[in-house]
């Protein structure tokens, strides 16, 4: 075991593990030390690297860039002992993406996400893929077109929050609320009940959530600053152990909270009411070779729709989520100031 080694188990790895393998293959790499290399790795035109570590085995990843505002960041980049040293997390941020789309990183690796990631093609089994932004609160609308659907294949679409099981359709567990393309069922920690016709080939589909302010679910998101960076092909990620277990025994109903699901503009109908609290993605999971095209706004199909139940855009997401993680970011530096000024001097 290296130095670089010793030190990350040291910033909160216990146990050596290995990243799962996955059609982009890779392995995780030395930890360099701080510097203007990382930063000059050109991302691609969709934002995120086509390598990186997938969520899953019970860790999830998130794609970390230099942080220019992080205090005594100069004193950091001109040190000369960083041999061996664990980069410490609050020099960098979280790298927050300009649209929103299908997250390359927190889906089932055997989904194909298009170019563009906008469009996700299964391959056998039910498996899902979240996108890269979620809500909390307010009303929120996106859609779905189903562009293919060969013979005995099939799609399950929604809602899901972040310990949906990647590996199952959506509604497998606690954590989804789906519709499905066969017969129209609903389903909920594997429970489908009728809620409307089935759709297929050319159907466009609208998913719409009313979330409360009561919403448990903070505002200010985690700030991943105090989390452990390790280094993936070039690039830089923090990493969360999930909690899926404390987040199973805290779930609560939450009153008033709503899923509603539309059909070429038409409303179905309302599909869930009072789910539990925390912060819901769309989600899309792919049974067999269907494909599943995806729009988060600003123009839809169906504006009508907007128009009619003043749901707001997925797309507005983005900049709400900037400005969210760059507070997280202050809050961090203000509570934590003086120990910083130690670390920094103590090198």
């Amino acid at each position: 075991m290296d130095d670089s080694t010793q030190n990350l188990a040291k910033a909160g790895r216990q146990q050596k593990r290995k990243f799962p393998n996955n059609d982009q293959g890779g392995a995780l790499g030395k930890k360099s030390r701080v510097g203007t290399e990382l930063a000059l790795v050109k991302l691609p035109a969709h934002g995120y690297p086509l390598e990186h570590p997938f969520n899953k085995d019970g860790y999830r990843y998130i794609l970390a860039e230099p942080d220019p505002h992080a205090p005594f960041r100069q004193e950091f980049d001109e040190s000369a002992d960083w041999a061996g040293k664990p980069i410490p997390g609050w020099l960098y941020r979280v790298l927050s993406p300009n649209a929103v789309l299908i997250a390359l990183h927190d889906r089932a690796p055997q989904l194909k996400v298009s170019e563009d990631r906008l469009a996700v093609t299964g391959d056998k089994g039910y498996c899902m893929a979240r996108c890269t932004h979620y809500v909390t609160r307010g009303c929120w609308y996106w859609e779905a077109t189903v562009e293919e659907m060969p013979e005995g294949s099939a799609c399950r679409l929604g809602w899901g929050q972040e310990y949906a099981n990647l590996q199952a359709p959506l509604g497998y567990d606690k954590f989804g609320y789906s519709w499905r393309s066969r017969k129209g069922t609903r389903f909920h920690e594997s429970h489908g009940k009728h809620y409307s016709d089935g759709y297929g080939v050319g159907d466009t589909l609208g998913f719409m959530i009313v979330l409360p302010e009561s919403n448990p679910a903070g505002h200010i998101p985690s700030t991943f600053k105090d989390r452990p960076l390790v280094k993936f092909k070039s690039h830089l990620y923090y990493e969360e152990k999930d909690k899926v277990t404390e987040t199973l025994k805290s779930l609560k109903v939450l009153p008033g909270s709503k899923i509603y699901f539309f059909k070429n503009g038409v409303c179905q109908g309302e599909a869930f009411t009072d789910m539990y609290g925390g912060a819901y993605y769309p989600a899309i999971s792919v049974h067999k070779s269907a494909t599943i095209s995806v729009n988060f706004g600003p123009n839809f199909k169906h504006p009508e729709v907007e128009e009619q139940f003043k749901c707001k855009a997925m797309q507005g997401r983005v900049e709400e989520m900037i400005c969210e993680q760059t507070m997280a970011d202050m809050m961090y530096f203000t509570e934590n100031d003086g120990k910083l000024r130690l670390d920094t001097y103590s090198l």
